[in-house]
């Protein structure tokens, strides 16, 4: 993303989580009452407009269907993860999440919202207007993914090795280098207890590359000298469960199209599309 801007991307997930909240309780299949509040008024009203006639799903085939069914299996795991123990959460590359919010089981533990530095500015303003305040039980903790250290960041904002943590990874890992995602596994495992755990969705690089043809990812490809926003590093269908063994994991757990699909949209949802070459995998720390 660009210096000085909020990322386009966490404002246009905003804004998904807004059109998908806004439809009845047995129809939608995730659910953030604040997420309308986060985005434009204007922007938000023009991309509801275009959905609601289906342009979102011939340019994007399954997308906005995936990118509900990850909010809901998030916040399964989270809600799974806190009944487990779960004594502090860090949300890498929180954009515009509102878990903190709107998870009360959070308030008692701290929550570390770590983001570049130009998307938190304007998230806690967004915060302060929404509720009157920032929250005393999250942490912000500006960084640059890419040329910073999370060990560093984190810990000299309170983050404690020795409490079982989750880290939730959303919308974040196609954006960095295969460099960067591997130093944030790495302080994962390395810093935290037996027990914590890690939830992120990932692409495979076949869409990435082209390979498998996506409207959506083509626009964001040829958008990138607007938002600033490269995707750069994927994992192949099938191999995550070893990719994340390797670097220090166990019970490993991959959501592809056919399992979210099968999981979230029955009834009502159950011709709903969810879109091929993208994942959610979710492990603990061995």
């Amino acid at each position: 993303m660009r210096k000085h801007q909020t990322s386009m991307t966490a404002i246009g997930i905003a804004i998904v989580r807004g059109i998908e909240s806004e439809k009845p309780e047995g129809e939608r299949i995730c659910y953030d009452p604040y997420a309308r509040q986060f985005v434009n008024g204007f922007l938000y009203n023009f991309v509801r407009f275009f959905d609601k006639l289906g342009y979102s799903e011939i340019k994007g085939p399954g997308v906005m269907g995936f990118l509900a069914a990850r909010e809901r299996h998030i916040d399964e795991f989270l809600k799974l993860q806190i009944r487990a123990g779960v004594k502090q959460v860090v949300i890498l590359g929180a954009g515009l999440d509102a878990r903190a919010y709107r998870f009360e089981e959070l308030d008692p533990l701290r929550v570390f919202e770590v983001d570049h530095p130009a998307s938190q500015v304007s998230k806690k303003e967004k915060v302060e207007s929404i509720f009157g305040k920032l929250p005393t039980h999250v942490v912000y903790v500006s960084i640059d993914f890419n040329s910073e250290s999370l060990e560093k960041r984190l810990l000299e904002s309170g983050y404690d090795k020795s409490r079982k943590t989750l880290f939730i990874w959303q919308g974040v890992t196609q954006y960095l280098t295969p460099a960067a995602v591997d130093s944030t596994l790495a302080f994962i495992t390395q810093h935290s207890p037996v027990g914590s755990s890690v939830i992120f969705d990932y692409m495979y690089p076949t869409l990435l590359d082209g390979t498998v043809k996506h409207g959506e990812v083509a626009k964001m490809r040829s958008n990138r000298w607007m938002s600033g926003e490269m995707m750069t590093f994927g994992i192949p269908e099938g191999a995550v469960k070893d990719f994340l063994e390797k670097r220090g994991f166990t019970n490993v757990q991959d959501a592809g199209q056919k399992f979210l699909h099968d999981t979230y949209f029955h009834g009502l949802n159950a011709k709903r599309t969810v879109a091929y070459g993208y994942a959610i995998a979710s492990a603990i720390v061995k």
